[in-house]
């Protein structure tokens, strides 16, 4: 007889398949009650394999190869954040330092995730470790 597997198990294997580094908590909705899947959400943190970066918004996590310490994947805090945005259907541009730093107006490179919304309407932090997403209105 087939083991049926775990509310756990299918998020770990529905993560696995996408290549992508943020997920919403309703994308996996359709998998069981609100309240399972975010318990399963915390059990996937507490292991190393998401980062929980705001309100219904996760990264994907890999060890770091130095500490072997859960970090977040992709190409950083600030394109994992925009991706978030994207997802949430937030629609918003590079902020003013680095539209200046593209356009060769500055030498300054802008480190942190900083971005300028188009709509105001949103209210959450997105935060990873002591970087936490900025806002420009």
């Amino acid at each position: 007889m087939r083991q049926r597997r775990t509310l756990r198990q299918q998020l770990e294997t529905r993560i696995a398949r996408r290549r992508d580094v943020a997920f919403l908590t309703r994308e996996f909705l359709d998998l069981g009650g609100e309240r399972q899947v975010l318990r399963a959400l915390r059990e996937l943190t507490d292991q190393g394999k998401l980062i929980r970066l705001g309100y219904g918004v996760y990264g994907r996590a890999e060890t770091s190869p130095l500490t072997a310490q859960p970090m977040l994947a992709g190409d950083g805090f600030g394109s994992v954040a925009r991706r978030a945005l994207d997802k949430l259907k937030i629609k918003w541009e590079p902020s003013q330092a680095e539209n200046d730093y593209n356009r060769g107006q500055s030498t300054q490179v802008p480190l942190t995730a900083r971005v300028r919304l188009r709509s105001s309407r949103f209210s959450r932090k997105l935060r990873y470790k002591n970087q936490e997403m900025s806002i420009e209105r």
